[in-house]
């Protein structure tokens, strides 16, 4: 059994964006784009906190760390979707201001945590428990 995923403070932030997600696309994006951009961008920010649940499942630190790597990617294609969204008008400065927050603050923490499963791994440690710190 993988360890607890949601005592994971990066997982927490990464959920929160999710929920913010789903309702600006809900709230603010035209139904056509339903099956296009507001399914990427919904899909993405999934991806972040599923990886992150994934990755604590995992028996080793450096495949945790792969799925935490993946996380971060997904959180750039967050940003991106953010960017397009007020491009093309779905999302006011002040919207597109909350979710990038949002997604900088899952972004620091994220990578705070990755570095803490570095610096674990360097340090020769190989099973996947999470640090007390974590929990």
């Amino acid at each position: 059994m993988g360890q607890n995923f949601r005592s994971i403070i990066a997982w927490q932030k990464a959920d929160d964006l999710v929920v913010e997600v789903y309702a600006i696309t809900k709230k603010c994006f035209p139904r056509e784009e339903l099956f296009a951009l507001t399914q990427q961008m919904r899909r993405a920010a999934v991806s972040v906190a599923a990886n992150i649940a994934e990755g604590s499942a995992k028996r080793t630190m450096a495949e945790f760390r792969t799925y935490l790597d993946h996380s971060i990617g997904s959180l750039n294609e967050v940003e991106y979707y953010i960017h397009l969204g007020q491009r093309l008008g779905y999302i006011d400065a002040m919207t597109a201001k909350k979710l990038f927050d949002l997604e900088a603050e899952a972004a620091k923490t994220l990578t705070g945590f990755i570095d803490s499963i570095e610096r674990q791994i360097n340090a020769g440690r190989k099973l996947n428990k999470l640090p007390a710190a974590s929990r």
